[in-house]
């Protein structure tokens, strides 16, 4: 048991540093896109942060949903990507939680703090100052229309999670088998 928290202990701190250096190089990245490009851009960039964070998070259930068996029967064929896919579905744990913990709620932090900055740009090239009751309305209707699509592309994504897991599964299986073999790493540990 002591071995079994010890192991969660350290994973749980790992991650949260990979959370504080990846959302600290998101920011970064996507304040400094920002801040150079028209408003209706910065719009564009929001909702592709936006659809990264539904993606992933459809990932993480994917993997916490998905049965070995299919991919069992692969892996005696050889089938490219099988045994990544297995490896995803022995450690969903960790799958799912790097997948909706890490990459999805840094996606909703980013995504908040890119549409303030998309926000202050709308308000600024109509002239409104900061502060004003156009900048508040421009505000509350994109934090709105930003937490409607994220929660509302999350339960779509929940659904294909769930009933289309070993395909979803298996297909990031063999871009992670591309990848390593590829760029010649191993992505995911056995353990």
């Amino acid at each position: 048991m002591k071995s079994q928290l010890k192991k969660s202990l350290r994973f749980s701190l790992s991650i949260a540093v990979i959370t504080f250096v990846l959302a600290a190089i998101f920011s970064v990245i996507s304040s400094s896109v920002l801040s150079g490009v028209a408003w209706i851009i910065g719009l564009l960039i929001v909702l592709v942060i936006v659809l990264i964070g539904i993606f992933f998070d459809m990932l993480g259930i994917a993997a916490t949903a998905a049965d070995e068996t299919p991919f069992h029967a692969m892996a005696s064929e050889k089938v490219s990507g099988s045994k990544q896919a297995l490896l995803i579905v022995r450690n969903a744990d960790r799958f799912a939680s790097f997948c909706n913990d890490v990459i999805g709620d840094i996606s909703g932090i980013v995504s908040g703090t890119a549409s303030a900055i998309v926000v202050l740009q709308v308000a600024n090239g109509f002239g409104y100052s900061e502060g004003s009751t156009i900048q508040i309305v421009i505000n509350v209707v994109l934090t709105s229309l930003v937490a409607a699509l994220t929660v509302g592309g999350k339960a779509v994504g929940k659904y294909f999670a769930i009933h289309a897991s070993t395909n979803i599964i298996f297909f990031v299986g063999k871009v992670v088998a591309l990848i390593e073999s590829k760029f010649n790493v191993q992505l995911l540990k056995k353990g």
